[in-house]
């Protein structure tokens, strides 16, 4: 944002905060610095819509209405009561948190939403040191798909793209109800309804062909309620979009632990191993062979039930542990 337009926006947001009555465009264009400049009635009114956009999106709440009944004009306010914001309270350390994570983002639509996130804060009083040195600065990096689809989940409306399903060589034109992106092991995916399969699938982005095209109106495409994309993400094996379960296994969980093994699946019921409660979790497997690994990797935290197969090759590598840290 240029610094003439961030004098125009924060003149413009001043002047509707400081009056009770609505104030109309031309009046607008009169009093607030930065309007005046417009050459004609049209680049003025461009450039006030283009404001208006840019107050909205940065969660500024624009009223809309008249003076008195009998006025033709409408114009605008900025009432203080939906404005302010609540008390906020954070330390030193929180603050410069903020101001480190301000600096994680490596992407446009995300960026753009943390400065923002850190203008208000900074108008509420807070003091974030955002220039802390940090000994390690990683970066999130998204793919170009990530904007699109970003946008049609929070519009509502369904998308079109092309697609290469693991291990093929062939793209396909998909069409989903997108209900959330999601990043699970350092890769973005994008969970919704495959209106083509009539199923719900994750599609990993980094393996989208092409321009992401939005289909409908907005507000035609909703989430479902109880649908935690995360977990369908790591139970469909890192989004594959294509295969099904191998197997299924169940595994008791101790409780407050072994967060690995529960995100990968859904609590069936509670059981106790060892006097020690926990949960019983439902896991599809699509690579059995591996998930001995994991599971065994949380040692007395996770116990599997069924299958056998899969129990005695987590006993097995345990006992390889074991025996190998006696000698």
């Amino acid at each position: 944002m240029s610094t003439a337009r961030a004098e125009r926006l924060v003149n413009l947001v001043l002047a509707l905060l400081s009056t009770r009555q609505y104030l109309s465009a031309d009046r607008i264009r009169e009093i607030v610095p930065g309007y005046s400049d417009a050459p004609t009635d049209e680049a003025f009114y461009r450039t006030f819509e283009r404001d208006k956009t840019e107050l909205r999106e940065l969660g500024i709440p624009l009223e809309y209405g008249r003076n008195f009944v009998y006025e033709q004009v409408e114009g605008y306010r900025i009432a203080r009561r939906d404005y302010e914001l609540g008390e906020i309270e954070l330390s030193p350390d929180e603050a410069t948190a903020v101001g480190l994570a301000v600096r994680l983002w490596d992407s446009p639509e995300l960026t753009g939403q943390a400065q923002g996130a850190l203008v208000k804060l900074r108008a509420a009083g807070v003091e974030i040191d955002d220039q802390a040195p940090t000994v390690v600065e990683p970066k999130v990096r998204t793919e170009s798909a990530f904007g699109p689809l970003l946008a049609a989940v929070q519009n509502g409306q369904a998308v079109q793209f092309e697609y290469r399903r693991s291990g093929s060589p062939e793209w396909l034109m998909r069409t989903v109800e997108p209900w959330g992106v999601v990043s699970w092991r350092s890769r973005w995916y994008v969970v919704g309804h495959d209106r083509d399969r009539d199923a719900p699938r994750c599609f990993r982005l980094s393996r989208l062909n092409g321009k992401v095209k939005t289909l409908g109106k907005p507000g035609q495409v909703r989430r479902p309620d109880g649908v935690n994309l995360l977990q369908f993400v790591a139970g469909s094996s890192g989004g594959s979009d294509d295969q099904s379960p191998v197997a299924t296994a169940r595994v008791w969980v101790a409780d407050g632990r072994a967060a690995n093994v529960r995100r990968r699946g859904r609590v069936v019921g509670r059981d106790s191993a060892g006097g020690t409660e926990g949960d019983v979790v439902e896991i599809n497997l699509y690579f059995p062979e591996s998930a001995a690994d994991w599971i065994a990797a949380q040692g007395p935290d996770a116990l599997v039930l069924e299958p056998d197969v899969l129990a005695k090759a987590v006993r097995e590598r345990l006992e390889a542990v074991l025996h190998g840290g006696v000698r």
